[in-house]
């Protein structure tokens, strides 16, 4: 049987929620996370009681935004590393983007960052992504990691620490920052210098040309 399509009604309801949960990203953004709940139904441009519609409390419409952004930038990962068979190539791949994303993507990036212990175990959005290329760098031999979940947590912090530093100062070359950070990262992992140098050499994808992109 074909799927029903989603009434009128239902439409109307995942739009307020898609609205609710935007607004909820710019204020998470802008570190403005204790306001009334009045505020984010008048930025998300929706009634009061629509808000309960769908949420309960503030905390939870928070926990959604950041869901929502982790997904987002989860997806556009998988994108842009179809194709690629070596896994620490997709590794490396994943994280130059991420840290190029920082200045792209500058109110995704800074939801990401306002949450940024979460990343290490959240089961959406980056880390189950990069906790599976470390382990199938391992598996294939790539990297020498003996325990995956600590080399999470030092990428994690790795990753965060970028974030910061790129939004603190502007001036500083993003893509070359990012490079070299990846390059150590896969010396840590188990790469040598040289390859790590030529793995982070490599062209990437257009960022802007991608329909996650425009997503997030």
């Amino acid at each position: 049987m074909p799927e029903q399509a989603p009434s009128r009604l239902e439409r109307r309801k995942a739009r307020t929620r898609a609205a609710l949960v935007r607004a909820a990203q710019a204020l998470i953004a802008e570190g403005k996370t204790a306001v009334p709940i009045l505020e984010i139904t008048q930025a998300a441009d929706v009634g009061m009681g629509s808000f309960y519609n769908h949420f309960e409390t503030k905390e939870q419409l928070y926990q959604a935004a950041v869901e929502d952004a982790l997904d987002v930038h989860g997806a556009l990962l998988d994108e842009l590393t179809t194709g690629l068979d070596d896994p620490a190539q997709v590794f490396a791949q994943s994280f130059r983007l991420t840290g190029r994303l920082h200045r792209r993507h500058p109110e995704l990036s800074k939801v990401l960052l306002h949450h940024g212990l979460e990343l290490a175990t959240s089961q959406s959005g980056l880390a189950p992504r990069a906790r599976r290329d470390i382990e199938a760098a391992v598996r294939a031999g790539r990297f020498t990691v003996t325990d995956p979940e600590l080399a999470m947590i030092t990428v994690a912090g790795a990753a965060l620490g970028l974030g910061h530093l790129l939004h603190r100062q502007p001036e500083r070359d993003d893509a070359a920052t990012t490079d070299q950070v990846t390059e150590d990262l896969l010396r840590m992992l188990g790469l040598t210098a040289a390859e790590a140098h030529e793995i982070c050499g490599r062209p990437l994808p257009e960022l802007d040309t991608t329909t996650a992109t425009g997503a997030a």
